[in-house]
């Protein structure tokens, strides 16, 4: 009897410490919220349905964590206090001011120690280089809402993904073409003179639309910044000198001209191998070239005020647009500089 009692009695202890052990699985299984591996005790009639929502549900509560620590974390990173930016932006424009400021007074006391004898600059001078100014100013608008066009419509793409031989030397001739058109053009046939004119500034922006491509648009404005502040005190300095004070440099500027080209061209035939003479072209090419362009801007502000007094007297025919043209390549070929040197530096910090 004693023994049927306890063959009794046995399976309801173990269905008792069964149920006591099913509580910590059940409360890991609430813990992480899935269904365990191990069903050995999982009811056979559960409804698939359950499983398929617990499931779902789980899968949902990690998602959503993972959006709200990813929303917290840009919040931290892009959030910045308004009084803080405005601190910042006006920093930066007293950077740009002390800049230009600082370029000018030096580039004035270094070369401007004679001024014009006549008086300062009369009245024709001033309307002429102002008219050539402001085509410059339009002609480097033109070049670059064009570049901007040609990144956004996969023109430059398209360009880069070409033989570099067969664009290089297409572009070039597209270029001189269109220059030498713009030139002989006479300034009375408008619609002619402008149409080449626009067709050279396309050439020029497919030229720096590569670079334009690569370099974020704070690096662009921070080296549009820089060339315009060069640029400008330089511009200053050649309208305020003496009459024809440096019009003598137009040649040894155009032998320093032919030396950048030489080491621009040098990576074609220099070997990989020859890393400090690499090195020693490319500071050449950057800043040889930022040295010369800056002497041709000197040279061309001269230029447009002896061209203003032999229009005054009758001996050629006035054309800004002509004028414009090489004050828009001196721009470019700076502001392809800063870009360059901007990106280095950037390069070297991280």
């Amino acid at each position: 009897m004693s023994f049927t009692l306890t063959i009794r009695a046995g399976p309801a202890r173990l269905a008792t410490r069964l149920s006591q052990v099913a509580k910590p699985a059940n409360t890991i299984r609430a813990f992480h919220q899935s269904t365990p591996k191990n069903v050995f005790f999982t009811s056979r009639t559960a409804p698939i349905a359950a499983r398929s929502a617990a499931n779902t549900k789980s899968s949902s509560g990690l998602l959503s964590r993972l959006q709200g620590a990813s929303r917290g974390y840009q919040q931290q990173t892009v959030y910045m206090d308004p009084a803080a930016r405005r601190g910042l932006l006006m920093k930066k424009l007293l950077t740009g001011g002390a800049i230009f400021g600082g370029t000018l007074v030096a580039i004035n006391v270094m070369f401007n120690g004679e001024s014009r004898e006549d008086g300062g600059m009369p009245l024709f001078e001033r309307k002429y280089l102002n008219q050539t100014f402001m085509h410059t100013g339009l002609g480097i608008g033109i070049i670059g809402l064009t570049a901007y066009r040609m990144i956004q419509s996969g023109f430059v793409y398209r360009i880069m993904m070409t033989n570099p031989w067969v664009v290089g030397i297409g572009g070039l001739a597209l270029s001189f073409g269109s220059m030498i058109a713009t030139r002989s053009i006479d300034p009375d046939n408008y619609i002619p003179k402008y149409a080449a004119w626009t067709v050279f500034n396309a050439t020029q922006a497919a030229f720096v639309a590569p670079l334009m491509a690569m370099a974020s648009p704070a690096l662009l404005g921070r080296a549009g910044l820089y060339t315009v502040a060069m640029m400008g005190a330089i511009s200053f300095v050649g309208a305020t000198a003496k009459q024809e004070k440096y019009l003598y440099i137009g040649g040894p500027l155009l032998a320093g001209a032919c030396v950048i080209a030489v080491a621009g061209f040098a990576p074609l035939v220099i070997p990989a191998t020859a890393v400090r003479t690499l090195a020693f072209t490319e500071n050449l090419w950057l800043y040889g070239g930022l040295a010369v362009f800056g002497g041709f801007t000197l040279y061309d502000v001269q230029k447009v005020l002896h061209h203003a007094r032999l229009a005054e007297r009758g001996l050629i025919r006035k054309d800004p647009i002509n004028e414009s043209i090489s004050l828009e390549l001196d721009f470019l070929n700076i502001f392809v500089r800063m870009v360059q040197i901007l990106m280095m530096q950037q390069n070297r910090r991280k």
